[in-house]
């Protein structure tokens, strides 16, 4: 099986991993920062302009 590679990021340990990653709230967080971290822009359009659709 291979390695899980979030879950075992090179000087991560497990209670740092939970400080950030912990809950769903966090883990949505960690994403959106990851794919827009000067906000949301439209890759198509350039757009800033977005809709938020909530379970």
């Amino acid at each position: 099986m291979s390695m899980n590679r979030v879950q075992f990021q090179k000087g991560l340990s497990l209670g740092e991993f939970m400080k950030r990653y912990g809950s769903e709230a966090q883990c949505i967080a960690a994403l959106k920062q990851s794919r827009w971290p000067d906000g949301f822009v439209c890759p198509a359009c350039g757009d800033t302009r977005h809709s938020v659709f909530e379970r």
